[in-house]
């Protein structure tokens, strides 16, 4: 057989494509992923009748149900009650330090506990300027949590959750609460977005005004249907490309518009 230039510059380009597709075939094949979940009763799961977890085992259904990925597997280490300051300190016990270092993606619940902490320490006298002068140290501490995270794994993608305002049910009759809430939440993305691979995640707006169907019997807790629209809004935040960063590309994700 006679080939022509162009015949074979055809073939070698036609080899070229077929090399292309393969590589991307073989980084797509379906990757395991570890979860480690850390943090407060949202991470527990305080109010979830199953006791499974809270958000956690929704956001694994989802996530398995991508093609990329084969298992999800979700270690937890939620606490009831934990402020930032107390996780600071439970981030250097020997076996969440053994988990978090073999993780892809660390998610984190964090910032109730101590909002209701200003809460109970100046109940007599709660003004918005109360909170305010609490908003550096809050800062402060959500970004010693990420350190510790990221100087136990420097390639693991971290998500960090804000915090909800059921505050209005329980503690705090005012019309600032929510503005109170978005603060803080303002100030914890502030500093999730100075980290590589770290994403911050608002559920403020699932648990505002009319979610009272989402709530557990003490008000202050997501119930079933609660931690299901928690999952979804972790999942649609972190799907897609910013997946693969979160995982340092060990998860491909396909180019928009392909199939």
């Amino acid at each position: 057989m006679k080939w022509g230039v162009a015949g074979i510059i055809l073939a070698v380009l036609l080899a070229g494509c077929t090399d292309e597709a393969q590589e991307v075939a073989e980084t797509r094949v379906p990757q395991n992923i570890n979860i480690v979940s850390i943090g407060d009763s949202l991470t527990e799961g305080v109010g979830d009748s199953t006791n499974s977890g809270g958000y956690v085992p929704y956001l694994e259904e989802q996530l398995e149900s991508l093609d990329e990925v084969k298992n999800a597997s979700f270690v937890n280490y939620g606490k009831r009650g934990n402020r930032t300051d107390q996780l600071i300190k439970r981030l250097s016990t020997k076996e969440i330090e053994a988990d978090i270092e073999k993780a892809d993606i660390v998610m984190v619940t964090i910032g109730g506990n101590d909002v209701v902490k200003v809460v109970k320490e100046n109940w007599s006298d709660l003004t918005v300027d109360t909170f305010e002068r609490e908003e550096d140290g809050y800062a402060d501490r959500i970004q010693t949590v990420l350190k510790e995270i990221r100087s136990i794994n420097e390639e693991a993608g971290i998500v960090l959750i804000g915090i909800y305002n059921p505050f209005g049910r329980v503690f705090v009759d005012t019309e600032d609460d929510e503005a109170i809430v978005q603060a803080w939440n303002d100030r914890a993305e502030e500093v999730a977005s100075s980290f590589e691979r770290t994403v911050f995640v608002n559920v403020e707006t699932i648990f505002g005004e009319g979610s009272d169907g989402l709530f557990f019997e003490d008000q202050f807790h997501p119930n079933d249907i609660g931690y299901e629209q928690m999952a979804g809004r972790i999942f649609n935040t972190i799907n897609g490309k910013t997946l693969e960063e979160l995982t340092s590309q060990k998860i491909v994700m396909p180019n928009e518009g392909s199939n």
